[in-house]
């Protein structure tokens, strides 16, 4: 792991905390960690104490939770309080400081993400078989499934996530957990839900978890829209990327699995509170038609890089055109034209509109093909017949 890390074990003590959950599993299977999380036995405001008498600076993220993020060199870490759940209702938890590690780990998800690690023997503490689910490449609840579930509905989600990057065979209990306890997806934030849902369409290859999600009445709960049809459209397009070497983008793929119609786009973007970006995203990708693929670099000047993208993979096209290439800015402004001897307004802007549409349909030329089109135009404002 990071060298910085030490800066936060000598803060807090290394018998007082572990590394834990997601930086342990990965460190296991030889992928780099994104998040560092620890465990410890410490409150919160002796954490805040510890790490500003060591030099650290501290931001209490989830501090009603037990949560401090201590800011260092190489990226935030967030260290928790041990914990135990109080009462939980599906969607948010009561929690209370604990003192015992396997309590802690008891209120985990999966048993491959109730590993600790101490920091600095690096033993491993695994309450719940974790390590032989981790080689079996099982994704497993800790106890019994349904109960995970009730106490958290989005853990449906979080399986099949799971599932998708670490899975192999599928454990029978929580696949049947999910499927009986697929309805009470609804009483989640759309934030929440959307969240876990682009991080699945994220993954490499999705396809075979959201066949799964589908037959068991997953999907149908979180995005209706996604059929059969929709989900062939998603399998056409993981294979697109793939040939053509792009990566995977979540957006895109959420395009796939409903109808392109751009209002179906806005209500699905307005039901899952995408950001604004995201909404004009898959909206763009649901304008998408037969023609985009005659004039790409005319699709991504009028519609950006992004978008023009997403609309030739999920038509099945080549993005050759784009591949290096850098949408131009028309060299022309309207100054000039009135320098020509236009008076400014609308005139003004139907001609710089009419030369744009040339430069496009001609493919960008340059400068001194721009003028002569210019001259083109003056004339027949003239002239209209010219």
């Amino acid at each position: 792991m990071r060298d910085d890390l030490a800066q936060l074990v000598e803060a807090l003590g290394a018998d007082s905390m572990r590394w834990v959950g997601g930086c342990v599993r990965d460190t296991l299977l030889d992928i780099e960690p994104h998040d560092i999380d620890c465990a410890t036995t410490h409150r919160p405001g002796t954490i805040i104490d510890k790490c500003r008498a060591a030099g650290i600076r501290t931001v209490p993220t989830g501090i009603d939770h037990g949560t401090i993020t201590a800011i260092l060199d190489g990226g935030p870490v967030e260290v928790t309080t041990l914990r135990r759940d109080v009462s939980t209702d599906g969607r948010r938890a009561t929690v209370a400081f604990a003192d015992d590690w396997r309590e802690d780990a008891a209120r985990r998800d999966f048993t491959i993400n109730a590993l600790y690690a101490h920091p600095e023997t690096l033993e491993l503490d695994d309450y719940f078989g974790g390590l032989a689910d981790l080689a079996a490449r099982r994704v497993r609840f800790i106890g019994d499934a349904r109960e995970r579930i009730r106490e958290d509905h989005l853990r449906i989600l979080r399986y099949f996530r799971f599932q998708a990057r670490f899975g192999d065979a599928l454990d029978e209990e929580a696949v049947a957990a999910c499927e009986d306890l697929a309805a009470t997806l609804k009483g989640l934030s759309r934030e929440r839900v959307a969240m876990e849902l682009l991080a699945i369409l994220s993954l490499p290859d999705p396809v075979a978890t959201v066949q799964l999600m589908e037959k068991l009445g997953v999907l149908g709960v979180v995005l209706p829209e996604a059929r059969r049809n929709e989900i062939v459209c998603l399998i056409a397009l993981v294979a697109s990327e793939a040939a053509q070497g792009h990566a995977p983008e979540g957006i895109r793929r959420l395009a796939a699995l409903i109808p392109p119609i751009p209002t179906i786009a806005e209500a699905v973007a307005a039901r899952l509170r995408l950001s604004k970006a995201q909404r004009a995203r898959l909206v763009c990708a649901a304008e998408r038609k037969p023609a985009d693929v005659d004039a790409p670099r005319a699709l991504a000047y009028r519609e950006g890089a992004d978008c023009a993208i997403d609309r030739l993979l999920l038509s099945g096209a080549s993005t050759e055109a784009l591949a290096g290439w850098e949408i131009p800015e028309l060299p022309l402004k309207g100054g000039e034209i009135v320098a020509r001897g236009v008076g400014a307004g609308p005139e003004v802007a139907r001609i710089l509109r009419a030369v744009e549409t040339r430069w496009i349909g001609e493919e960008f030329p340059d400068r001194d093909r721009v003028e002569e089109l210019l001259s083109e135009e003056l004339v027949r404002r003239e002239d209209p017949s010219a």
